[in-house]
C-alpha cells in the first residue's frame, strides 16, 4: 500500500504521513510536535549564541508545523518578528554511510539552522521547500540539537499573497530528516503525452565518477524502463523516454495515477523514491473553425466549472490539522459537480495536490504576490520564489494552470497611493516597465514549463499584457447587471480588441474565461439580502449562453472569517440551496453538468393569467459522451394551489445531441395558470435510460389583473366585499387602524389575527424581492424556496376565498 493513501497514523504528533507523496523515502524521521521555542523582538539570540548546542531555556513551547499566530501552534500571537525554535533529536539512518538531509516543507518567510551549534544553512520565501546536507555534523550514535531563527517581518518585498485570514509565520509546513546513499536521485520531471510518450528529465548527485542504473516501474511492473549511466561527480542531467502501451488518461472523471517507483542503483548502494505520473495534456484549440480558443484536456474541449479556495482553516489556518481534512477539501468540491478549483494568492501544500491528482480536480495555482513596490528587490525575491514552486508542484497532473499575479497586485508603484484592486483611475501606477517585466515572467514560466497554460496577470482593472488566458474578474448583484456585463464582455472579445488590456497591448484568440465572480456576502458594501442560490443560478445560466466562455471561478469555496459567499460554511457543514424546492432532486451540481439546457429568460418575470408564453432554450456542451445520441427534455410547469403541487402542463422533447458548444433549440410554449400564482418551470434533461444529466428552472409572477393592489412601497390592500373600505397592511410593522378590523378578526377566528398579518408580511416580502432582479430573495439562503412560493400562494387564496379578497401586485 502506497503511504500516501494510509490512513493518519495514531501517533503523539501532527502530520504524521510523509509530506511528499510525489516523491516519497521511506528512510525518515517526522520532526513535527513540540518544540521550545521563544520570540526575539530585542533581536539578541545571535548576540547570546541561542543557537549553541548548551541549554539556553526557551520561555515556550510550540507545535509544529503550525503557523505561532495559530491557535494550534500553542502560542497563538500574530507578532512580526523573529522566532527560535530548538528540538533535540535522536536518530541515526537504516543504512550505514547513508546522507541525512534535514527538510523542512516551508517557513515563512526566512530562516537559519544550526546543528549542535554548527550552522549548516539559511533560506529565503515563504512557501518554497528547502533541504540541508547535515551528515557531517549529524551524530548518528547520538543526541542532537536543532536550532531554527526565523524572520517574518511582513516586508514590503516579500512574496506574503493573501494571509488577510490569519498569518502565516515561522514553520508552517512539516519538518523532517531523511536518509539517502552517497549517490542519489536529487529531482525528476516527468513529461506526458496522451500517445503513451512518457519523458523523464532527472537530477542525479553523485559523489564519484561510476557507473549506475536508473530504472522505473509503475502500474504494479506493467510499465517497466531501464537506462544504463555514466555518472561524474556532482550533478548529473539525465534525459529518457518510455512508452505506456494502451494509456489510461488521467481527468477529473478518471483519475487514473501510474504509482511505483525510480531506482538507481551501483557501487554506492541503492535509492528508491516513490512516485507517480498522470498521463494528460493541457491545450488550447480552434475548435471547428472558430476564431476563439477553448480549454482542451487530452485533445478534448472542456468546460471549467471551479471555485476559488483561500485554503484556510479556523484553527490551522494556512496549515490543515490533518491529511483527512485535506482529502475531504477535494471530496467537497466533487460533490458539488465541480471539475477545478483556483488556489488563491498561494502554492498549496503538496499534500492536498496529491488528493487533487488522486481523486481528481484540475487546480489552478497561484503564485504568491509582494505587497510594496515592484523594486528590484521584490522582483528578485519573486523569482526565486517563484521557480521554487514550480519546480516543486511540476509533476502534478492536476495542476493546468499556473496564474503569475492577482489583480495587479503587487504591480503598482506606490500602490498605496493608487489603491490595490479596483482601481482603474490610476492605470498610470502600472507602469510600462513593470508591464514588460511582467511579459517577461510570462515567457519565463512558459519556457520553465510549456506543458501548463500560463497566465500573467488574473486582472480585476483590464489589464492584461501577454497571457494563454483572458480572463477577467466581476462581482455583480443583480439579474440585468450581470446579463449586460456578460454580453458586453464577449462582444468585446475578438483578436485586435484592447479589451481587458493595457499599455496598447490587445487580445490574440487566448480563451475567455472568468477567474473571479459572484458577489460578497456579509462585508461592508457586498450583497445585502440577496440570496446567494437565486444569484447563483441564473449566474450559471448566464455563463452557458456564450460559446466563448471557458468556465468561471465562483468565490468562494468556504466562508471565511467575515465573507460568508462560500459553497459551504467555514467548518464544511452544507448550506441548503433550496433547488429541490423547484425540480425535485435538483442540487447545486445540475448547474455545473458539462451537457447543459440553457433557458434564455429572467429568473422570474410578471405574466398574465392564461397567458401563452414562448421561453427560448439553448443547448450547451462540453463532452462528447452523449454525442449522437437522442435525448429528452422533460418539462413542466406547475404553481402552489394552497399547499398542493399542482401541475399546469407538461411536456417531452426530443434533441439530437452531436456537437460542442453553444446553439440554439426550438422554445417551448407554456400557457400560464388561470389564477394569481407563482409558477415554475421546471427542466430536466435525460439520457436513453431516462437519467436526469441536469436540471433547471425559471419562475412566473402570475397576474389576473383583479382590482386590488399592492402600493409600490410594498403594502397591500386588502378589498372586503361587504365594505367599500380598504385594510392598509403596511410593511412597516405598524398595526391596523381601520374600523373593520374587528369584523376581520371574527371571520379569521380559527387563525389569531396578529399571526395571519405577520406571515403574510413576510410572504410579501419574499414574494416582493423574489421577482426583482436586482434583489433577489432572502439573506444568505436562510428561507428555503418552497416557504415563499407555497406560503405566499396558500395565504392569498386563504384572503380570497374567506373574505373575497383579489390582488394584483405592482413593482
Amino acid at each position: 500500500m502506497h503511504l500516501a493513501e494510509a490512513a493518519s497514523l495514531t501517533t503523539d504528533i501532527p502530520r504524521p504521513e510523509y509530506p511528499r507523496p510525489d516523491w516519497e523515502r521511506s528512510d525518515w524521521f517526522n520532526l513535527n510536535g513540540s518544540w521550545s521555542f521563544q520570540f526575539d523582538h530585542e533581536q539578541v539570540g545571535l548576540q547570546n549564541s541561542w543557537y549553541s548546542s548548551n541549554e539556553i531555556a526557551f520561555d515556550s513551547t510550540i507545535i509544529v508545523p503550525f503557523s505561532w499566530a495559530s491557535p494550534l501552534s500553542g502560542i497563538g500571537r500574530s507578532d512580526k518578528g523573529i522566532g527560535w525554535y530548538r528540538r533535540r533529536v535522536k536518530w541515526q539512518p537504516s543504512e550505514a554511510e547513508s546522507r541525512i538531509f534535514l527538510r523542512f516543507g516551508a517557513v515563512d518567510y526566512s530562516c537559519e539552522v544550526w546543528i549542535n551549534g554548527m550552522p549548516v544553512g539559511s533560506h529565503q520565501g515563504g512557501y518554497g521547500t528547502f533541504e540541508f546536507d547535515v551528515t557531517d555534523v549529524w551524530q548518528v550514535s547520538g543526541e542532537n540539537t536543532i536550532v531554527v531563527r526565523t524572520e517574518d517581518f511582513d516586508h514590503d518585498f516579500q512574496a506574503r499573497g493573501k494571509q488577510g485570514y490569519g498569518e502565516i509565520r515561522g514553520i508552517w509546513q512539516t519538518v523532517w530528516l531523511e536518509a539517502r546513499p552517497q549517490t542519489y536521485v536529487r529531482h525528476a520531471e516527468f513529461t506526458t503525452s496522451i500517445s503513451g510518450r512518457i519523458q523523464v528529465k532527472a537530477k542525479v548527485h553523485s559523489n564519484s565518477a561510476c557507473k549506475a542504473t536508473i530504472s522505473f516501474s509503475f502500474d504494479e511492473g506493467a510499465v517497466l524502463h531501464r537506462e544504463e549511466l555514466e555518472l561524474s561527480v556532482g550533478e548529473n542531467e539525465i534525459t529518457t523516454e518510455f512508452l505506456v502501451k494502451e494509456p489510461k488518461l488521467w481527468s477529473p472523471e478518471f483519475p487514473y495515477l501510474y504509482e511505483g517507483q525510480l531506482l538507481l542503483e551501483g557501487s554506492f548502494g541503492r535509492d528508491e523514491v516513490r512516485t507517480y505520473f498522470g498521463i494528460r495534456e493541457i491545450g488550447t484549440v480552434l475548435h471547428e473553425g472558430r476564431t476563439y480558443r477553448w480549454i482542451t484536456l487530452n485533445g478534448k474541449p472542456v468546460y471549467l466549472n471551479g471555485t476559488l479556495d483561500q485554503s484556510y482553516h479556523p484553527s490551522g489556518f494556512f496549515t490543515y490539522p490533518t491529511d483527512d481534512e485535506m482529502r475531504d477539501e477535494i471530496y467537497l468540491m466533487k460533490r458539488l459537480g465541480l471539475n477545478f478549483v483556483r488556489i488563491h494568492i498561494k502554492p498549496e501544500e503538496p499534500r492536498k495536490l496529491y488528493w487533487a491528482d488522486k481523486l481528481g480536480i484540475l487546480v489552478m495555482e497561484d503564485m504568491p504576490c509582494f505587497w510594496g513596490n515592484p523594486d528590484e528587490q521584490a522582483r528578485l525575491s519573486y523569482e526565486a520564489e517563484a521557480q521554487e514552486v514550480i519546480e516543486r508542484d511540476c509533476n502534478h497532473p492536476s495542476i493546468f494552470s499556473w496564474v503569475m499575479f492577482n489583480e495587479t497586485w503587487g504591480l503598482k508603484t506606490d500602490s498605496a497611493a493608487a489603491g490595490l484592486t479596483g482601481d482603474q483611475q490610476h492605470p498610470h501606477n502600472y507602469l510600462p516597465a513593470t508591464q514588460e517585466w511582467v511579459r517577461g515572467i510570462y515567457k519565463w514560466a512558459k519556457q520553465l514549463d510549456p506543458t501548463r497554460i500560463v497566465e500573467d496577470n488574473s486582472p480585476c482593472n483590464q489589464d492584461h499584457v501577454e497571457t494563454d488566458l483572458n480572463t477577467w474578474h466581476f462581482y455583480i448583484n443583480g439579474y440585468e447587471q450581470l446579463r449586460d456585463h456578460l454580453k458586453d464582455v464577449t462582444d468585446n472579445t475578438f483578436p485586435g480588441s484592447a479589451k481587458n488590456y493595457i499599455g496598447g497591448n490587445v487580445q490574440a484568440n487566448a480563451p475567455l474565461m472568468n477567474s473571479e465572480c459572484g458577489n460578497v456576502w456579509g462585508i461592508k458594501g457586498g450583497a445585502g439580502d440577496s440570496d446567494l442560490a437565486w444569484h447563483y443560478r441564473y449566474m450559471m445560466n448566464e455563463f452557458r449562453k456564450y460559446d466563448k466562455l471557458c468556465g468561471f471561478v465562483f468565490t468562494e469555496f468556504r466562508d471565511v472569517t467575515n465573507e460568508f459567499n462560500g459553497y459551504y460554511r467555514l467548518d464544511g457543514s452544507d448550506k441548503d440551496f433550496g433547488f429541490d424546492a423547484f425540480v425535485p432532486g435538483m442540487t447545486i451540481a445540475d448547474l455545473h453538468a458539462p451537457d447543459f439546457i440553457v433557458i434564455d429568460a429572467p429568473p422570474c418575470q410578471t405574466v398574465d393569467a392564461s397567458a401563452m408564453v414562448t421561453i427560448p432554450l439553448l443547448r450547451s456542451s462540453f463532452s462528447d459522451q452523449h454525442h449522437g445520441q437522442e435525448l429528452q427534455l422533460a418539462w413542466e410547469l406547475w404553481y402552489d394551489n394552497l399547499g398542493t403541487r399542482t401541475v399546469m402542463n407538461r411536456g417531452v422533447e426530443h434533441i439530437t445531441w452531436n456537437s460542442y458548444g453553444v446553439s440554439e433549440l426550438n422554445p417551448l410554449h407554456v400557457k400560464m395558470p388561470a389564477q394569481d400564482a407563482v409558477a415554475v418551470l421546471a427542466i430536466r434533461l435525460l439520457d436513453a435510460a431516462g437519467h436526469s444529466l441536469m436540471r433547471n428552472f425559471i419562475t412566473f409572477d402570475v397576474r389576473s389583473g383583479s382590482a386590488c393592489r399592492y402600493d409600490v412601497d410594498g403594502s397591500l390592500q386588502l378589498c372586503l366585499s361587504q365594505t367599500s373600505k380598504s385594510i392598509h397592511l403596511p410593511m412597516n410593522g405598524t398595526r391596523f387602524k381601520e374600523p373593520k378590523l374587528t369584523a376581520v378578526k371574527k371571520a379569521l377566528s380559527f387563525m389569531t389575527f396578529n399571526c395571519l398579518v405577520k406571515m403574510i408580511r413576510m410572504s410579501l416580502v419574499k414574494l416582493k424581492s423574489s421577482s426583482r432582479p436586482a434583489r433577489s430573495g432572502c439573506r444568505h439562503a436562510t428561507w428555503k424556496a418552497r416557504f415563499f412560493v407555497s406560503m405566499t400562494s396558500a395565504l392569498c387564496m386563504v384572503l380570497r376565498r374567506m373574505l373575497s379578497i383579489t390582488r394584483t401586485r405592482t413593482i
